[in-house]
């Protein structure tokens, strides 16, 4: 499947004239942004491929300043924790183990455009710390979709196809990969990549399960029960914006839904693409997730415990032929009149309340659903542009709970199911410390669409 800017074929209806210039319109105005758009794609791509490069540098420099600390301990302090000095080598070879992890997933990837020229400038001589924060944090690559079909293994970036007989193989053509290419990037973009390794754990780990069967769980129990005689000729369409890594997307695929996942984050992307695309067998790789604090450990054991993933093997799991994910901002996306009433069921997940405007995403939600469609919602409502620190101009609607129920009424919806889930996200199961959510999970029905 190559790289489109629509949804399925199968979702396509038949346009009216009237509509089809529409569309015809739409579709020069996107040629006409693709330029820009590209060259955004390359200043904001390499601070991403660097920031991945960094990792093992970034980990080694949080150990030193471990040992430092551990070495202004006096003699008799330092008698009582004798073994620090070999947890410390110990943790060196499990941020190994994830650099090999990390390195084999940039080999595997395919940028639709040249990295190699970019890689080499300075990501700071073009843009200034805020638009590199804004881009990287509020999904910048407008637009780009990636096809993660994966029956076929392909990734639908367009460069050509990737030689699947190994994922440690060299790609010649990846010299964007060399190290005395990476640039310099912020603390806070290493700390993505860790994240984006804990979240490896919630979604392709077996340690992950407990978290999934809290929050993947009763959504797959409700569109079982609410599409109880699902067709392999025709089946429901289901999109999953704010995807992440993927394994929502796959296991509604599953059940027999044309599934695709919508993600923003390159960082996700590239993970994500990587597991669905190229694992082998389950268990394949082993990553340290839980290494890169010492804090609330109830023993080092627990802390440099290793992780297998992914606990499936994706392509053997009987996905739902349209499983795809694609990449860009929600709205952005899937604001096109193509893509209108063209959906049975809209799945968000930890979702809404990453939007700066989630006025915005409910009129998308509404207006993207076919008359009678569903959405399933699970998430609390933890604006995540609350509070941005040197970001004070961007845009951020909280509402309560209650004003998110009246503005979905607003745009059509009637709840049909409501309730309140106990859950934690991407947390260590071993840790002393876990942060609870009791997040809202309702399935609303769009009984009519309203216009504005």
């Amino acid at each position: 499947m190559t790289t489109t800017g629509t949804a399925p074929e199968i979702l396509k209806a038949m346009a009216t004239e009237t509509e089809q210039k529409e569309n015809d319109e739409e579709e020069a105005n996107i040629r006409c942004q693709k330029k820009p758009e590209e060259a955004l794609e390359a200043k904001s791509l390499p601070g991403i491929i660097s920031a991945y490069l960094n990792y093992p540098e970034a980990a080694e420099e949080n150990l030193k300043k471990w040992d430092r600390s551990y070495q202004k301990l006096s003699p008799a302090h330092k008698a009582l924790v004798p073994h620090f000095p070999m947890k410390l080598q110990r943790l060196r070879r499990c941020i190994s183990m994830n650099s090999h992890f990390i390195f084999n997933m940039l080999q595997a990837f395919e940028p639709s455009i040249d990295l190699s020229q970019h890689m080499r400038e300075p990501l700071t001589e073009t843009l200034s710390i805020e638009e590199l924060q804004r881009m990287e944090d509020h999904g910048s690559l407008k637009n780009h979709f990636v096809d993660t079909r994966i029956n076929n293994k392909t990734c639908g970036y367009e460069g050509g196809q990737l030689n699947h007989d190994h994922v440690s193989v060299t790609f010649s053509s990846h010299d964007w990969l060399d190290s005395s290419l990476q640039t310099h990037v912020p603390l806070v973009d290493v700390d993505k990549v860790r994240w984006v390794i804990r979240n490896i754990v919630r979604d392709w780990a077996a340690e992950g399960q407990i978290e999934r069967d809290q929050c993947y769980k009763p959504i797959l129990e409700e569109l079982d029960s609410l599409f109880p005689d699902r067709q392999k000729e025709s089946p429901p369409t289901c999109l999953v914006p704010g995807a992440g890594l993927g394994r929502l997307a796959l296991e509604i695929s599953c059940l027999g839904f044309i599934s695709q996942g919508n993600e923003y984050s390159y960082y996700m992307i590239i993970c994500s693409s990587f597991i669905l695309n190229y694992t082998q067998v389950s268990n394949e790789w082993t990553i340290y997730p839980w290494i890169h604090t010492n804090c609330n450990s109830l023993s080092d054991n627990d802390q440099l415990r290793p992780i297998s993933i992914p606990d499936i093997h994706p392509a053997s799991v009987g996905v739902t032929q349209g499983f795809s994910m694609c990449g860009g901002d929600f709205v952005e996306v899937f604001n096109e009149s193509s893509q209108a009433g063209m959906w049975d069921v809209v799945v968000t997940c930890f979702f809404i309340d990453t939007a700066h405007n989630v006025i915005e995403y409910i009129e998308t939600i509404s207006k993207i659903l076919r008359d009678g469609g569903v959405w399933i919602n699970l998430g609390p409502l933890l604006y995540h542009f609350a509070d941005e620190h040197g970001l004070e101009n961007e845009m951020s609607i909280e509402l309560s709970l209650e004003d998110v129920k009246r503005v979905a009424s607003h745009y059509g919806f009637v709840i049909e199911k409501e309730r309140t889930i106990e859950t934690t996200y991407s947390s260590n199961p071993r840790s002393m410390m876990k942060n609870r959510y009791y997040p809202a999970f309702w399935t609303m029905r769009k009984k009519c669409a309203i216009t504005t």
